[in-house]
């Protein structure tokens, strides 16, 4: 990592037509432990989240309502969009709305520049239309309905019928760029990860891409194109703008220098907007390209996507109602490799819950709180002479921090937090074996007692800090406890085992209480 460099992530902006589930909150997690882990390391970090609230499935869902479509997308995202954040425990840097002055304004900048220079024709477009979607769909994206649906075309995502359209719009020249986007992918390996992500986009490429019809006429909720207030900007076009408006483009030349390119987590049914129509958009603006795009799984429950239409949907507050944030954040990117699609189930949270959080790494720290406690009146010992056990733990403590780091910048957000409890998993091996309450009845074992307290105090440390971006509260308590100066957040996460210690420690209650009943 290069000392002073910059890291921007950002979310998909989330859909205001229906209230969130756990899978828009995985997404959040997941960029905002990769964004606490780059600031805690020294980089100056930028993290975006927002909501998307033009097009026709907001407009047909706030009339079902009653509402306007501004009245329906403030009502969601006071209600919903932006208490999930405090749900989930995201420290997000900004928010931004499509309904935002500084979008809107933007959009029609970016949208003329691209008509002045050419990238932009008039034609007629019919085809499959899913709303759910917001997009055409091909014949191959549909499939047979059932049920009330028997008979119709259905989309495969929503499994809800597709509508006929003919419409005349406006088109953006994306296959003029399929070259372009070839040698990006050729040059840049890493542009779209994960691999299996990378080989779809590269399938979609190569099969040839067609224009992106960028404006409807049949609907006016959306931004006006500037050249023709007839017409309404594409939803998508208009969304994928929001990773540079909300950061100065077409107002602060500056401040999109400084934060610009960024790193997009989104889930892998967005991924063609994201790895393939947004690059071409922004080399059609001469712009630089994202810093790369990472498609991850779905959360699957009873083998299905998670779905508010199918009613798989569970929402955060169900589980951090019971578990807390911090277990919610663990649970996620632990239990899933980052990447892949993962099952949840109650009965698994609920295992890990109690045997990874609370007797693994909370009872950890309970244990050496109270050993230093009661065995030194609550002053932190000093280390006398190590063994081979205590150098063991401090290389484990250095392999951690290095290992977790290395993840991190490869986005293996699952591989980072495995490698930290590499560090619980020997803490706990070391107590076990050095048996700090025998050695505490033994005066002439006093020394061997107060370093090998000492070298558990330090290696608790490393994980506080370690664990901080995954596990914000816990480690947060954990801090004040072990007596340290400053806060957790404050500390150099990739010189994590070179924290100072404390004079003495505090109280401690548990990090995760036991829970008598995860249903």
């Amino acid at each position: 990592m290069a000392e002073g460099s910059s890291f921007y992530v950002t979310t998909p902006i989330f859909y205001v037509n229906d209230v969130p589930h756990i899978g828009h909150a995985y997404t959040e997690v997941a960029a905002d432990v990769l964004a606490r882990w780059h600031r805690q390391a020294g980089e100056r970090t930028w993290s975006l989240t927002g909501t998307d609230e033009h097009g026709q499935k907001i407009l047909r869902t706030a009339t079902a309502n009653g509402v306007t479509p501004k009245q329906w997308a403030d009502k969601l995202v006071d209600e919903a969009w932006k208490p999930l954040l405090e749900t989930v425990d995201i420290a997000n840097d900004d928010f931004i709305r499509t309904t935002d002055v500084r979008h809107e304004e933007n959009v029609q900048k970016f949208l003329q520049k691209l008509y002045d220079d050419g990238h932009i024709y008039t034609g007629e477009y019919e085809g499959y239309y899913c709303v759910g979607c917001e997009e055409y769909k091909q014949e191959s994206d549909l499939v047979p309905g059932s049920g009330e649906y028997e008979g119709q075309l259905v989309c495969a995502i929503h499994s809800k019928p597709v509508e006929l359209l003919h419409e005349k719009n406006y088109f953006f020249r994306t296959s003029a760029f399929a070259e372009r986007l070839l040698a990006l992918y050729e040059e840049r390996p890493d542009f779209v990860q994960p691999e299996s992500a990378r080989n779809e986009v590269l399938g979609w490429v190569r099969s040839g891409l067609s224009d992106l019809s960028i404006s409807r006429s049949t609907f006016d909720w959306g931004v006006k194109v500037p050249w023709d207030e007839t017409h309404v900007v594409y939803v998508w076009f208009d969304a994928l703008l929001n990773y540079i408006t909300a950061v100065g483009y077409g107002q602060d030349d500056e401040e999109f220098a400084s934060r610009w390119p960024a790193q997009h987590i989104v889930g892998k049914d967005i991924l063609r907007f994201h790895a393939v129509i947004w690059p071409a958009m922004l080399m059609a603006a001469g712009l630089d390209v994202p810093r790369g795009v990472f498609g991850h799984g779905w959360l699957l429950v009873g083998g299905e996507k998670m779905s508010k239409s199918k009613l798989t949907g569970i929402a955060p507050e169900q589980i951090t109602d019971t578990f807390g944030s911090d277990a919610f954040r663990y649970y996620f990117l632990r239990a899933i490799a980052f990447g892949q699609d993962g099952s949840f189930s109650w009965e698994d949270l609920s295992a890990r819950y109690q045997a990874e959080l609370a007797n693994g790494f909370g009872n950890l720290a309970s244990r050496v709180i109270a050993m230093i406690t009661r065995y030194c009146d609550g002053e932190v010992p000093a280390a006398s002479e190590r063994t081979e056990a205590d150098e063991a733990i401090a290389a484990v403590e250095q392999r951690a921090t290095d290992a977790s780091w290395s993840a991190i910048d490869r986005i293996a957000i699952h591989e980072a937090i495995g490698a930290v409890w590499e560090l619980v998993e020997a803490l706990n091996g070391y107590i076990t074996a050095e048996e700090p309450w025998v050695l505490a009845k033994d005066p002439a074992k006093r020394e061997r007692l107060e370093t090998v307290l000492a070298t558990a105090y330090h290696g608790l440390g490393t994980l506080a800090v370690l664990l901080s971006p995954v596990l914000p509260k816990a480690t947060a308590k954990l801090w004040t406890a072990l007596g340290a100066p400053g806060t957790v957040q404050e500390q150099r996460i990739d010189r994590a085992d070179e924290w100072s210690v404390g004079p003495r420690v505090a109280p401690l209650e548990a990090l995760f209480p036991r829970i008598e009943t995860a249903e």
